[in-house]
């Protein structure tokens, strides 16, 4: 005898539609997360980098009033735009902390602890200048919020750190001066400085600018160029993002 009974066959037919829509339902589920994140990830990169940005603006806006760089190259003078101590956490918006001791070591030597001379000194890819590398001090740091006036910058998370570097072309192996004549040589360094800007943001964005800044100069025959004071006497020579 043979039977053919379709009993339990819409049973498990409905059972497969079901799985079909639930993994139909769970693919476009993951989609959205995904593409939201990288949304998300893409706005925080470019909120950063309009943050770094901004602190190169503000630390020039500064600095083209600065008759003499080398306080703020010793690390002696900084921005009236600060938020403490050159060192130390820092609370970001998103409940993650920043070591700003560490940034700062890590512009200088690549290490997370601080950095002796003989390794800021160290001749590498990055910095092959020897006693001439820059050594990076912080100028001006703080959230962007506290740093500008009203607006739409007052909304942003971001926290931003301008260090100030002496120009590696500079030939008098003195990192925290700007610029003198060594035996009668123009010191072509004289009256540039180089500018490093990070910015930190949410879900660990992070962007590294870099400027190098001139003052305009008069010619002067036998000896250094003479730097033009006035709050228009600075150009930006070259401007790059570190990645």
């Amino acid at each position: 005898m043979q039977i053919h009974r379709e009993d339990g066959v819409a049973v498990i037919l409905a059972v497969m539609a079901s799985g079909l829509l639930l993994a139909a339902g769970t693919a476009i589920v993951l989609t959205t997360t995904v593409e939201t994140s990288i949304a998300s990830a893409f706005r925080g990169g470019y909120e950063v980098l309009y943050a770094a940005d901004a602190g190169l603006e503000l630390a020039i806006s500064e600095l083209q009033n600065v008759t003499d760089w080398s306080p703020i190259l010793s690390g002696l003078a900084r921005s009236v735009f600060v938020d403490g101590n050159p060192s130390g956490s820092r609370a970001l918006a998103d409940g993650s902390t920043l070591d700003l001791g560490q940034v700062v070591s890590l512009a200088n030597c690549q290490k997370s602890v601080a950095c002796t001379v003989s390794e800021m000194n160290a001749v590498t890819v990055e910095r092959p200048w020897g006693s001439n590398n820059p050594r990076w001090q912080p100028y001006l740091y703080g959230r962007v919020s506290n740093l500008v006036g009203s607006g739409t910058a007052n909304s942003s998370s971001a926290y931003v750190v301008v260090f100030v570097g002496d120009d590696p072309s500079e030939n008098d192996d003195d990192p925290a001066l700007d610029g003198v004549s060594v035996g009668g040589t123009p010191n072509p360094g004289l009256g540039v400085l180089l500018l490093r800007a990070e910015a930190f943001g949410l879900r660990g964005a992070h962007r590294v600018l870099e400027m190098t800044l001139a003052r305009t100069t008069d010619p002067s025959p036998g000896g250094d160029p003479i730097p033009i004071p006035g709050p228009a006497a600075l150009r930006v020579l070259s401007w790059r993002q570190i990645r």
